[in-house]
């Protein structure tokens, strides 16, 4: 939803810069993978120690590299690549579950209760991408959903910064929300499916 709305305006943005990386040389997937290492080096460091704020501002640009090597693969005519498609969905498994990985790492060493939120958060992240490309493979449309990875991101980075600057309660509300809209989007997928193949 979100992405839809934003997505085409920043990539506007980036275009210059984008097709400048090209000229110098780099491609989309070095891009996707100083990004992804990036996003899980900050993670699994600033969040465990509890340095939620400059960890999310750093994590907000490593994660930029999301929309940049997308962009670049556009202009360079690789968009097409299965190779870069599959290597991009992969690590964006990856960076989502760093993060809540690094915030369930703090939260266990805190011994508070949000960390089952967070580990609910952590599996239906993995079954929202899951169950679109199993059933893609029967040739069934579904990208449907209240929360898609976008949206997700977006609310769990705010969540972690807003709590990182001392807003009561931010963490807590964000982990509730998106365990229960990743919760949601899994049952609106499956009902997608059974609906398929019914």
């Amino acid at each position: 939803m979100i992405s839809s709305i934003v997505k085409p305006a920043v990539t506007r943005f980036i275009t210059p810069v984008a097709s400048l990386a090209l000229r110098m040389g780099i491609t989309p997937n070095a891009v996707t993978w100083v990004g992804a290492i990036g996003v899980v080096i900050s993670s699994l460091y600033f969040y465990p120690r509890g340095d939620f704020f400059l960890g999310t501002a750093i994590i907000c640009i490593f994660a930029l590299s999301d929309l940049f090597d997308g962009t670049m693969a556009r202009i360079s005519q690789q968009g097409a690549s299965r190779w870069g498609g599959f290597l991009d969905s992969t690590i964006d498994r990856v960076t989502d579950s760093a993060i809540l990985i690094g915030i369930a790492i703090f939260l266990i060493n805190d011994n508070n209760r949000l960390v089952l939120l967070v580990l609910i958060t952590l599996v239906t992240g993995t079954l929202v991408p899951y169950i679109r490309a199993k059933a893609e493979s029967f040739g069934i449309t579904c990208t449907g959903g209240l929360a898609e990875r976008t949206e997700r991101l977006i609310i769990s980075l705010s969540a972690i910064g807003l709590h990182g600057l001392g807003v009561h309660y931010a963490l807590a509300i964000g982990m509730w929300l998106l365990a229960l809209l990743g919760l949601v989007t899994v049952v609106q997928r499956l009902i997608i499916v059974a609906k398929a193949v019914g």
